[in-house]
């Protein structure tokens, strides 16, 4: 007798080894820990890296725990796909290196979850080491600049070359890091080299004195972790 597709997905289920999978969630959680380690010390984002760091661990032993289960049956994984459309999973992600920490994440939990384990190990240090390694070098070229400088203005009605300009006059150094500009929003950051308060002082004013709508952020290059 031809076998029926519901006995084709019983049949395709597998039991899960309880020693196997809590070692692998506990190695998901150390590896995720070393990942938001790195993330927090060698990261550029703008953001609370410390706050924002916290979801790795999560969503890496997230992600394995649904790869363990959903890969010992064939009627778990076509279920998934079907919550999948309904699930939409939603992060407020202002810069690409957010979005590539979370990915990070997620494959430790993909790798840990298909019992992948040396794979998974060996190519999460190999990121790393390669994360540090650019870090070290980039770093040399921003040593010496000192503060963030945060503009934002929600009539967005400033002329960035003007801005650039501006900074041309009281800081020794300007490095553009972010610049996002809509119809109804204009945010600019930059890392820059000043050494004098008054400096400082007159600059803001004069970035000020363009708009009446600006906002104005100044803070320490070292304080973001």
């Amino acid at each position: 007798m031809m076998p029926t597709f519901n006995d084709f997905l019983i049949k395709s289920s597998s039991d899960i080894s309880l020693i196997g999978f809590m070692f692998n969630i506990v190695l998901a959680a150390i590896l995720s820990t070393i990942l938001r380690w790195v993330y927090i010390k060698h990261g550029e984002s703008l953001s609370n890296r410390r706050q924002f760091s916290k979801n790795f661990i999560l969503l890496s032993m997230t992600t394995m725990l649904i790869i363990t289960i959903v890969k010992s049956s064939l009627a778990l994984s076509l279920g998934l796909v079907g919550a999948l459309s309904i699930i939409r999973f939603r992060s407020a992600i202002k810069e690409p290196e957010e979005l590539a920490y979370l990915f990070i994440s997620i494959s430790i939990g993909l790798g840990l979850g298909a019992n992948q384990t040396s794979v998974t190990v060996a190519g999460l240090l190999l990121i790393i080491f390669i994360i540090i390694g650019l870090n070290f070098f980039s770093k040399k070229n921003l040593e010496n600049q000192n503060l963030y400088l945060s503009i934002e203005n929600p009539s967005n009605k400033i002329d960035t070359e003007k801005i650039i300009n501006t900074l041309k006059k009281y800081c020794s150094s300007i490095n553009l890091s972010r610049l996002d500009e809509s119809n109804d929003n204009y945010e600019v950051s930059f890392i820059i080299e000043i050494h004098k308060f008054s400096e400082l002082n007159e600059l803001k004013k004069e970035i000020l004195g363009q708009d009446k709508n600006i906002k104005i952020t100044f803070f320490d290059n070292k304080s973001l972790s």
